[in-house]
């Protein structure tokens, strides 16, 4: 009896002992994370205190560390901006700590922080008289010595670094470690053989996920003992849906069963872009129990970093590099590096373009030795057939090096050839162009004419349009291309103009045999009339258009180059403008008002200058950010439909903006001046590069960026900008046989009422409108001119006054260049689409397994793609690259998904409601071709012939 009491009683003091060694070291666990808790809620972060727990993140060098973040799901872009800006701010200090605790001076850390010194590099800053009023002194040697200690080369530092930081991550991992050691040596000396037993219990403190007796046999799950399995080769052509396995072993090397709960970790990053990985963990065969297999998707070539951890730590090897290389030559998206227009050819000279192969994914694709022998070319006479001869006489010759190939031409004879590059019978993305061939005298007189300071290159021209043919003066300068009648036969008169731009087009007419030389030509803009003329020096005429049209749009057709070449020629522009700071008082209170004053007497010089803004009554020195804070609000009350400058049509739900025709009296055609003139600076800015880039946060119409750069407004920009309208009343004419009995009586007129429904006035669409009928012969020029009134006629004044504005500063010729998609990328960027946000508020409208399938590819395509591509995929959905200020949330409609009837063709988009129409795909590669390839889709540039 006495044996059984003692043993209870060594039993019970056993338990105390273990008791108290929990309380205590759950205090010490509950401390460190009500630190990471406060840190939180001091970066305003407090609402994922919940996901750090999840996620295992429970100490501060945890919160420190990038490789912890990245476990984390992807964040909204405010909050993952705001919680790497707080890590990295974390990290430098707890490196600051270690530091001043390897000197045994970790008592003077708070010091340190109430002087502003939170990093190593604060400390080479701090001054001697300053440290001796805050440290004691008879810690100010040490201080001296630790601080002279430094190293002051860059890369000695950013090494130092790197060693505390380490020291600071194994001190947090082993702390726990010592603490269950104190423990175990204590629980040993009082209780002996009894602790034995108690090793086969349960750890006692919340984080272990073991026994003691497991811990000391080795049967747990062991980072360093996993392996992984590559399922191919490297290098690996991009584009395949690749596999590799995850063996897990315990410490001892055995298998082990792995599941969710043993918080197993993959990221694969390829520089600064993370790629979706799909990882499936277990089998259904006990044999397999301990493999975790991972899929994922690359489409960019080049080095990858795959990180695969298990609670944090590394496995064996890890990260790992992978390579991966492009895939094999397509046509589709192989280019030739050539301008925006025709070409332009000496007759007997040979001329070298480059053409670039690359993959369908638009990685360079090398060739070897025969690769080249894919590529060809068809020349063909305009209105003639293929000339085998001249096609076949064309060399190519790949560079290794540049990893192009050089396409050698050379036509024997003058005259006007189409041109179409071909690989393996497919034709290249922008590979069908047309030829101008001169003779050496005709080549001679183009560029003396174009080299000429005068620029008034005239030629005669017969009028074939408008009446009775006459003899007409074509006049070209880098600017227009102007049409002169002839008075009394010998005094020239204009009668119209075309901008030269990409939107106006010089069409050539096949030239019968026999004929002659040159031939008719049309030019036409999309504006106004078509004019249809002959000249016997058409080709001259075509040469010189084409020549200064690309003088005007410079380089290849991509976006990339555009808006290169466009910076080039704004930054030559104003040149001779010093970017000198030039001052701008403003009230916040009364800000477009008090800009406009500012700014009212600033010349083209003074807006060329930067900007040192300063508002009354407030405090603070310009190095940029009250700049941009400034540019931000007035440009944001600017195009804020509630200012009433620019507005919604019919309180659109799409949220675009178009100049007000019935504005308020109180905003003067000044305003709009003053908005196309914070454009144009905000272009400029961003033209200089660097600190300086500005971005106009607006949703402006399709029809109003089209009429920016001069091309025509047609009805079908009423489904972007006004789809009320559309769905009303457009669409009805257009599906209607107006010519039957019981169709509604529609006539060239159009009838504005004001909000209370009070008709204000009628304006007629043509001299005497409303007395005509509009029938199925005429119901396309109806909606055409209707929306030249209702988008454009209604404003003209007002965009008017904006282009003023605009062109004081950006050159109109340059704006031409672009179309509507792309300028609006030029003036508001990309935005910044957060993949998380964009998924929360998404509308799904479909059901099954392969619906859900077909959503999981869509939402990793949409991880994968670049901030342009996203950009361009919201414009393709909803008709705008940019996001109410709320985000998605505030999106209205809301982005919607849906199922479309079909399989394997590309997706289709409803602007007016925003919704993305997805077919049905064999595999994840298809839709993301299909995706990429309908959003880019008329966006290859401009031709001219």
């Amino acid at each position: 009896m006495y044996k059984q009491i003692n043993y209870y009683g060594t039993t019970l003091f056993l338990c105390l002992i273990i008791y108290l060694a929990r309380l205590v070291l759950t205090e010490i666990f509950e401390d460190e994370s009500l630190r990471v808790d406060e840190w939180l809620e001091q970066n305003d972060l407090a609402d994922y205190k919940k996901l750090f727990r999840d996620y295992g993140i429970s100490t501060l060098s945890g919160c420190g560390s990038p490789d912890h973040l990245d476990r984390l799901p992807e964040l909204p872009a405010a909050d993952e901006k705001r919680l790497r800006r707080a890590a990295h701010v974390l990290q430098q200090r707890l490196v600051l700590r270690q530091w001043l605790s390897t000197h045994r001076l970790q008592h003077a850390y708070s010091k340190l922080l109430s002087l502003d010194v939170s990093s190593l590099e604060d400390v080479y800053w701090l001054e001697d008289s300053t440290t001796r009023h805050v440290l004691d002194p008879k810690d100010f040697g040490a201080w001296s010595a630790a601080r002279q200690s430094l190293p002051t080369g860059k890369e000695a530092l950013q090494t130092l670094k790197s060693d505390l930081w380490s020291t600071v991550v194994k001190n947090s991992k082993h702390q726990d470690a010592w603490t269950w050691g104190g423990m175990l040596v204590v629980s040993v000396s009082v209780c002996g053989l009894v602790t034995l037993a108690a090793m086969t219990q349960p750890s006692l403190a919340p984080e272990a996920k073991h026994s003691l007796l497991q811990y000391v046999t080795g049967k747990y799950l062991y980072a360093p003992s996993c392996k992984v399995e590559w399922g191919w080769e490297e290098p690996q052509q991009v584009g395949e849906t690749m596999c590799f396995t995850v063996l897990c072993f315990q410490r001892n090397g055995q298998p082990y069963p792995i599941c969710d709960t043993d918080d197993l970790a993959v990221s694969i990053t390829h520089g600064t872009r993370k790629i979706t990985a799909v990882m499936e963990l277990g089998s259904d065969d006990p044999a397999q129990a301990n493999t975790a297999r991972v899929k994922f998707t690359v489409r960019t070539a080049g080095v990858y970093t795959i990180s695969v951890t298990i609670g944090g730590v590394p496995t064996c090897g890890s990260p790992y590099r992978r390579s991966f290389c492009a895939g094999g030559v397509c046509a589709r998206a192989s280019r030739v590096a050539r301008p925006l227009a025709a070409l332009v050819w000496a007759a007997g000279h040979a001329r070298a373009l480059h053409v670039q192969p690359r993959d369908i994914y638009d990685n360079p694709a090398p060739l070897d030795a025969s690769g080249q022998e894919g590529f060809s070319i068809a020349i063909t006479p305009v209105g003639g057939e293929v000339d085998k001869e001249l096609s076949s006489s064309a060399t190519f010759v790949y560079d290794a090096v540049n990893q192009r190939v050089t396409m050698t031409l050379t036509f024997p004879r003058a005259g006007i050839f189409r041109a179409a590059v071909y690989y393996d019978g497919g034709l290249l993305l922008n590979g069908e162009f047309d030829c101008i061939v001169l003779t050496a005298s005709d080549t001679a007189t183009v560029q003396r004419n174009i080299s000429s300071k005068r620029h008034n290159i005239c030629y005669e021209a017969r009028l074939l349009s408008g009446g009775k043919p006459r003899r007409v003066l074509c006049c070209i300068s880098p600017k227009q291309f102007i049409v002169k009648d002839y008075i009394l036969k010998f005094i020239p008169k204009r009668i119209t103009s075309f901008r030269l731009c990409p939107s106006t087009k010089l069409i050539l007419a096949p030239t019968p045999e026999g004929s002659g030389p040159g031939g008719e030509f049309t030019l036409d803009d999309g504006i106004q009339p078509p004019l249809e003329m002959v000249s016997p020096e058409r080709d001259l005429i075509a040469a010189t258009f084409t020549q200064l049209l690309i003088a005007n749009c410079g380089g290849e057709d991509t976006f990339k180059n555009k808006q290169e070449f466009f910076y080039s020629e704004v930054r030559k522009a104003h040149a001779r403008h010093a970017h000198d700071k030039v001052a701008l008082r403003v009230a916040r209170a009364d800000l477009l008002r008090s800009s406009l004053k500012a700014t009212r007497h600033f010349s083209l010089a003074d807006w060329c200058k930067s900007f040192d803004v300063s508002f009354q009554g407030e405090q603070g020195v310009d190095w940029g950010g009250v700049r941009r804070e400034w540019f931000s609000l007035v440009c944001g009350q600017l195009f804020d439909s509630r200012f009433g400058l620019f507005v919604s049509f019919n309180d659109s739900p799409t949220g675009l903006v178009h100049p007000n025709p019935h504005r308020p009296p109180h905003l003067k055609l000044k305003y709009f001046e003053l908005a196309g003139k914070l454009v144009g600076k905000c272009l400029y800015e961003s033209a200089l590069g660097g600190s300086y880039r500005q971005l106009v946060r607006a949703r402006l119409t399709r029809s109003f960026l089209a009429q920016i750069i001069g091309l025509r407004v047609h009805y079908k920009y009423f489904e972007q900008d006004d789809p009320e309208l559309y769905l009303s009343k457009i669409k009805y004419v257009l599906e209607t046989d107006l010519d039957a009995p019981d169709a509604a009586e529609l006539y060239w007129a159009e009838e504005e009422y004001d909000h209370t429904g009070r008709l204000l006035y009628t304006h007629d669409l043509v001299p005497n409108g409303a007395s005509i009928r509009v029938n199925n012969a005429t119901k396309l020029q109806y909606v055409d001119a209707l929306a030249q009134w209702r988008l454009a006629g209604r404003c003209r004044l007002e965009t008017d006054a904006f282009l003023r504005g605009l062109t004081l500063l950006v050159p109109d010729h340059l704006l031409a260049i672009f179309d509507e998609n792309e300028l609006e990328l030029l003036v508001c960027g990309t935005g910044e689409l957060a993949v998380g946000d964009w998924r929360a508020h998404a509308l799904l409208a479909g059901g099954g397994r392969d619906w859900q399938r077909l959503l999981a590819w869509f939402w990793a395509a949409l991880n994968a793609f670049t901030p342009a591509e996203r950009a361009r995929l919201l414009q393709f959905t909803t008709g705008c690259s940019q996001l109410p200020p709320g985000g998605f949330q505030e999106l209205n409609p809301r982005f919607q998904i849906t199922a479309a009837p079909t399989f394997g063709a590309l997706p289709t988009a409803h602007t007016c409601f925003n919704q993305l129409c997805l077919p049905d795909y064999d595999s994840y590669d298809q839709l993301v071709h299909a995706l990429l390839w309908a959003i880019n889709e008329g966006g290859e540039g401009f031709g001219m012939i």
